[in-house]
């Protein structure tokens, strides 16, 4: 009875179902698993007499190499933006002055900005009055009086 053996495909395709799950699960340790997967199938492809212990020793030295390289020099950079708020709406309107067109009755009203209508909390104030967004809370823009 012979035992199993690992070909070059079988890590090939190692590597393919890591790249997928990467697309599933990003955060990028499966894409270098996945590269060194592959490499590992080059390796052996060339050298097709390795056992599956050196494969093994192969793709975990790769793996944890890979892995290491990638933190140390390409994920520490944070990724720059020119539109830092895109996806945080609310965040874009801190420090804008607007006018309350409905008062803020037991320190919670409403505001009309553009097209959306948010909720507001600050300190109770008549209907007229200048009112700058100073923070946000989740979905609650926070604001104080303008003088």
């Amino acid at each position: 009875m012979t035992g199993f053996s690992l070909v070059f495909w079988h890590w090939w395709t190692l590597g393919a179902l890591l790249l997928i799950l990467e697309l599933l699960l990003p955060g990028m340790y499966f894409l270098w698993m996945a590269e060194a997967a592959l490499l590992t199938g080059a390796v052996l492809w060339l050298l097709p007499g390795l056992g599956w212990e050196i494969q093994l020793l192969v793709f975990s030295v790769l793996s944890l190499a890979s892995i290491f390289v990638f933190e140390k020099f390409i994920g520490r950079k944070p990724i720059v933006s020119d539109r830092p708020l895109l996806n945080r709406r609310a965040a874009q309107y801190i420090g804008r002055t607007l006018m309350l067109e409905q008062p803020i009755v037991n320190g919670m009203g409403k505001i009309r900005i553009d097209d959306l209508i948010w909720r507001v909390h600050g300190d109770d104030c008549p209907a007229g009055t200048k009112i700058r967004v100073c923070d946000v809370d989740g979905v609650i823009l926070k604001v104080e009086r303008v003088d």
